[in-house]
This record gives structure tokens, sequence and C-alpha cells, in this order.
């Protein structure tokens, strides 16, 4: 570790399922869930601030299903409630998941870029590919070759559609903006850039009609834990959300992360590891151990072979329950976590029925169960052994989850030294420790312009 490594501190993301991570937590007698309930977002939004956490991260799908879990069969747009949510936070970033297979570069960089504005430099954006028949069908894409690219196809086009973003975030130079009334004058005409890409998936020209984000570039976030995943991921990503259940494992995944930054020339200090984790709390170990096999009886075996199936990428509804999980195959789809999750099966001699229920409680992320101390205790051997710069925490349900975690693990980690005391000032980015990307057109002293634009329309 460098001399900067003696002052670092465990960040903390709130991955939010309005029903709970837990496949049954919205049945938990205390839970509250919507997925169109406006004032649940907000109340966990106003908790997980109270807690200092660095990020409210929402994942999505764009669209349902019959066999949808309870937190994917309904739920609101990621940029539009966080929008919303920018309005009554003031410090937590606001990350939000867009697909590049099912989104425009254009479309998305200005909502994103607009995100920042109103959030007054907060915005952060989960990139994710995606392979679903539903969201194909849905694109009208069924059957079509855009909807089902291959993996590493998808994940080139998704590195397009990034560099897309950060040209189109350049599109004004950072002080393009005069506004002088006395001159009349609201722009510098030569702060002005249209992109022109042309590229293998995109042609794209831009301008975008918005000022340069508060954060130049807002942060970039991305989950891929394949070979292709962590390659974009070393290339481009600010933070990596990644799904490990034991520590041997997430070390590895993290050394490897690291390892790839520091060949794409980055600096390994700038690129974040967020292991997820769901934690299950109770006063005592035996208190928390009650309310983890609660959870677990109330674990419905028809909604849980549904993601079970999502997650291997193939079909199990019609294998036997009480038998081992038989070899697969690979999938196409979310190849890490199938990886995970048969060599699970395998190692342990898992039925399809016990697989499930597991994957039920933490769909192949790091479940840790008991009092506040030990959830404490885990977080820190991860962190102080190279296993993860913070942690996605993923609550079973809402509110009483995360309550648990803000009231009792947050005070331990804050007496050990190892978590805030209070934000700090300034962007998303200033907090994380990153660096405010330079515009691409900006000169090397920034001078500012003679070639000044007439007030526009």
């Amino acid at each position: 570790m460098g001399a900067d490594d003696d002052n670092r501190q465990i960040r903390l993301g709130l991955f939010v399922l309005h029903a709970g991570y837990h496949l049954a937590g919205w049945r938990h007698r205390e839970a509250r869930s919507g997925g169109e309930d406006f004032g649940l977002m907000r109340d966990t939004a106003l908790t997980a601030e109270r807690g200092l956490f660095d990020l409210f991260f929402l994942p999505d799908t764009p669209t349902s299903s019959r066999g949808a879990s309870p937190s994917a069969a309904a739920r609101l747009e990621p940029l539009t409630l966080l929008s919303a949510l920018a309005a009554v936070t003031r410090h937590i970033g606001l990350v939000a998941t867009a697909s590049t297979t099912y989104n425009e570069p254009f479309n998305l960089a200005r909502q994103i870029a607009s995100l920042d504005h109103l959030s007054e430099g907060r915005a952060a954006w989960n990139i994710v590919t995606t392979l679903s028949a539903e969201v194909a069908a849905s694109f009208g894409r069924a059957g079509a070759a855009p909807g089902h690219l291959p993996h590493a196809q998808r994940y080139a086009q998704a590195a397009e559609f990034i560099e897309v973003a950060r040209g189109l975030w350049d599109s004004w130079e950072d002080d393009a903006f005069i506004r002088d009334k006395a001159s009349g004058i609201y722009f510098d005409k030569a702060k002005l850039h249209e992109l022109r890409h042309e590229g293998a998936h995109f042609s794209v020209r831009g301008p975008l009609s918005l000022a340069r984000p508060p954060q130049g570039h807002p942060v970039l976030v991305l989950a891929g834990a394949s070979d292709e995943g962590q390659a974009l991921a070393a290339q481009t990503a600010d933070i990596v959300f990644s799904a490990q259940n034991d520590l041997a494992t997430a070390q590895d995944f993290y050394r490897g992360v690291k390892r790839r930054a520091a060949q794409a020339g980055r600096d390994t200090r700038r690129i974040l590891v967020f292991p997820g984790v769901m934690p299950i709390i109770g006063a005592t170990d035996a208190q928390a151990r009650a309310k983890f096999d609660e959870l677990q009886s109330l674990v419905d075996i028809g909604q849980a072979l549904p993601l079970l199936s999502f997650f291997l990428g193939h079909d199990v509804s019609g294998l036997p329950l009480d038998e081992p999980l038989p070899d697969l195959g690979p999938s196409d789809a979310l190849k890490s976590r199938t990886e995970l999750l048969a060599a699970l099966a395998r190692n342990e001699r898992l039925t399809v029925r016990e697989l499930a229920r597991i994957v039920a409680a933490g769909r192949g992320h790091l479940v840790v169960v008991g009092s506040p101390a030990q959830v404490a205790d885990t977080l820190e051997r991860w962190f102080l052994s190279e296993a993860a710069d913070g942690f996605n925490i993923m609550v079973p349900y809402l509110p009483g989850g995360l309550d648990d975690f803000v009231d009792g693990v947050v005070p331990i980690l804050q007496a050990r030294g190892l978590y805030k005391i209070a934000y700090a000032p300034g962007t998303l980015r200033d907090r994380l420790g990153f660096a405010r990307p330079r515009s691409r057109y900006a000169s090397p002293e920034n001078a500012p312009s003679q070639a000044l634009a007439d007030v526009q329309p």
C-alpha cells in the first residue's frame, strides 16, 4: 500500500430494490414495498444520506414478464426517479442503470448530463449490456441481430457507446457560456464542438444542447465480471460492481481489476471495487439467524426458480428439485454470475431447490448474518485484505433492513476510523477522490476565444 492508503476509508453504495433484495423481503411483516411509491424511495434516500452513503444505486430492466421477481415486475424508470430525488437530497450520488443495447448514445448522454446539472454534480451511470428475449420483443427486435448480439459484440458496442457519450459531454468547453448581459453575448461560438463520430455501431454528429456537466463526465459504474467486462471496466469505469461470496475469490477479482487498470495506464487508486453484500442484522447472532430463517421460510419456490433460471442463463423449471444441478453448459447472458452459481452448486453438491433458495437470498452476493459488530467485522476484513474499496449494501427489505445497517453498523465503522463522519464538499467525483476529466477540446492554457456568438434563440 502507498502513503495515501493509510487514510483509506470504506465507501458505501445502497443497491435499491423497492421490494428488498431478498426475494421474499417484501413479505416481511415490517416491510414496505411498491414500485411506484415515491415516498418509499424518498425516505430510503434520506435514510441512506443520514448514513452518509456515497451512492444511491438503482438497477433496472426495461420490461417485465409473468415470471418476474417482485422488484422487477414494476419499477420507476431510474433517470426519472433520480431526477426527483435530486430535489430532496443534497449529498448522495445518484446512480442510474441504463443499457447500451437498448438506448442511443445521444439521448442517454443528454439525460445523464441533465441529471448531473439538476443534482449539482452527483450523477453516475451504471453501464449494462442486455440480452433478453422479453426486452428484444418490447423494442421490436424479436429474433433480430441487434437484440441478440453475442457477448463479446455487446461489449464492443458498449465500449463505443461510452466513448460517444464522453465525447458528447465535451460538446461545450467549461467556460463556453459567458452570458454577458452588457455585451449581449451568451456563449463563445468557438467553444462549441460537433463530435462527428462515425463508428462500427453508431453515427453521431452532436453537439449536446446542454452545458458541460458539473463533473465533466458523470461517474461511470460497470458490473461486468467476465473477461470482456473486466477489460472494459479497466479502460473506462470509475467503480466496478462485483459479485463474490468468499474472501479469496473477491481478492482475486480485486487484484485482477487493479492489474488491468495499471496495464491501461490508470492510477489504480482511482478505480474502486464494490462487491455486493446483503446484511441480515439482529441485536445478537441468534436474533439475526432467526430473522434470516424467517425470510427463507417465506420464499416461494415458484418465484425462486425463474430467478435462478435468469442468473444461470438456462431454464431450470423442468429439472427435479431435489437432485443435484446438472451441467447446463455455458451461457451467453450473465456469464460471470452463471459461472459463480454453477461452481457453488458443484462444490457444495447443492440440489436445484437448495441453489434456488440461496439465490433467493443473495443472488450470488455475500450474505452476512449476525450482529452489527459481526457485519462490521466482515466489511473491515474484506476492506483491509484488499478485496474491496467499498461495498454495495443490499438490504433484505425496506425500511427496516436499511435502518438496522445505518443505526447499527455505521457507528461501529466510524468508531474504528474506517468510515467518514461527514460528507466532504464538492461533487460526487470530488468525494470519491476522482479527478475531473479535462475536456478533449480545451487548450493547454484554456485561453478565452475572441470568436464570440450573438445571443441564440
